[in-house]
């Protein structure tokens, strides 16, 4: 058996654990319970997307499934409630009897409490998935077995489930797990930065940052909290931490021709800080990171045709994401952008739309906003051109139809996906896909219009 599980069997066994959500992490987090013992009750409001192979292990398991609108029968006789990320403690807590109410965690939590191991912690509005990445490399490549997962990847649940024992685990942790986090307690807890975000989800900016800063409240003298020198003046007054900290900022240290502008600088400084925790020399983390290629819907150069670059950058879901990539770009940008607002102030981005600049196409869900909040940057009276179409693709075929030779066409949405695709990811996975048909096409005309015709044709 597990030794994790069977050394915390006993504070589970027989206990009844309800999971709100039944994405990956729920999944995850209700198979821990399962092989800790405890009587499992899944809800979602849509249980026909489950996969076939957790259905069949719901029903060898004897774990309740419960679909549609959470109702308060749902929580009849719970122990424990484990909330998936992404949904909100308030939409529950209605629901729950005010006596013998049961303990809220998240996914993170659960694992959490089973692991021993180094924890490397990175949370922030930007640059969490490159940050951690870079981390995770950088301990690999000194000869250190790490696991890399939390909000992206892998689950630290799946983690603990196989049994398996790294020599640190680098996680991603967003404002959601953070908020339902009680004794999370990471060696090293990394702030990346702070800016409006998640305003769909959580109830102010107040809320929202009380919950980045939960990553070092547990924290003890040992341990190292690493936050941005920038906004040392906002965090300080409001950090609560006894653990060693350092006010980074970046250096120019690193260099990496796959990870440009300054916010990559700032991302490999953390990368580094967090590191250094753990013995890693500057000399180290430097060939670490020169070997480092472009990330993965992180300014990630597609395809070029006719002298125009495509640029996915998926992953900027926010404002300042957005502003950051058109920060780092050398070329003239024609931008596509739109999705699911989020929150965020459009002032960062106006002079740098009107800078970087030459067209906006804009497409799906939050149209007025991006209309309203690119006033005065792009539209009537600039030579900024703004418009808006339905899809993805129509938007960036328009962009590349008036584009010219030196220009890039830049995916960087300042939104989440999820109008239009299933996460950014898939999100990204298209614009590849739009990108790579408008190469194919261009060379299929270049090659047309360079075969002679053949002598004595009819005409």
């Amino acid at each position: 058996m597990n030794s994790r599980i069977e050394q915390h069997a006993h504070e589970y066994a027989g206990k009844t654990a309800v999971v709100v959500g039944a994405g990956g992490s729920g999944r995850a987090a209700a198979r821990l319970l399962g092989e800790l013992g405890a009587h499992v009750r899944v809800l979602d409001r849509d249980l026909a997307h489950l996969p076939d192979d957790f259905k069949a292990l719901a029903a060898e398991r004897g774990f309740e499934l419960a679909g549609g609108a959470h109702r308060a029968e749902h929580f009849d006789g719970a122990d424990l409630v484990i909330m998936s990320p992404g949904v909100p403690v308030a939409a529950i807590t209605p629901l729950l009897a005010e006596r013998g109410r049961p303990e809220i965690i998240g996914e993170l939590e659960l694992a959490a409490r089973l692991v021993t191991e180094p924890i490397i912690a990175v949370t922030g509005t930007n640059g969490k998935t490159t940050t951690v990445t870079l981390a995770a490399r950088i301990l690999a490549s000194v000869g250190r077995k790490v696991f890399l997962g939390g909000n992206v990847g892998t689950p630290l649940c799946e983690y603990v489930l196989t049994g398996d024992r790294a020599d640190c685990l680098v996680l991603e942790v967003s404002s959601f797990q953070l908020q339902t986090s009680v004794t999370f307690k990471p060696w090293v807890g990394v702030l990346l930065n702070f800016s409006p975000n998640h305003l769909d989800y959580h109830a102010d900016m107040d809320e929202y940052l009380d919950a980045k800063l939960k990553l070092f409240a547990n924290q003890e003298e040992h341990e190292l909290a690493v936050l941005p020198a920038a906004q040392r003046e906002l965090l300080e007054p409001r950090l609560a931490t006894r653990a060693r900290v350092v006010w980074y900022a970046p250096q120019q240290r690193f260099h990496s021709a796959g990870l440009t502008g300054a916010h990559n600088q700032a991302n490999m400084e953390a990368a580094y800080q967090a590191c250094r925790y753990l013995g890693v020399t500057e000399c180290e983390a430097q060939i670490a990171l020169g070997a480092v290629e472009a990330m993965p819907n992180r300014l990630e150069r597609v395809v070029e045709t006719n002298g125009v670059l495509f640029v996915n950058d998926t992953k900027a879901t926010t404002v300042e994401a957005v502003a950051a990539a058109l920060a780092a770009s050398d070329r003239p940008v024609r931008l596509l952008a739109g999705g699911k607002w989020k929150g965020g102030d459009f002032a960062v981005l106006r002079p740098l739309v009107r800078e970087k600049v030459r067209a906006v196409g804009l497409y799906g869900a939050s149209r007025e906003i991006f209309e309203q909040g690119l006033s005065g940057a792009a539209g009537a009276g600039t030579d900024v051109e703004l418009f808006w179409e339905e899809t993805m693709e129509a938007a960036a075929r328009r962009l590349y139809a008036g584009a010219a030779p030196g220009d890039a066409v830049l995916l960087s949405p300042a939104t989440s996906s999820f109008d239009q695709y299933k996460d950014y990811q898939a999100r990204g996975d298209d614009f590849r896909r739009i990108a790579r048909a408008i190469a194919t096409e261009q060379a299929g005309n270049a090659a047309t219009a360079a075969t002679p015709k053949a002598a004595g044709g009819a005409q």
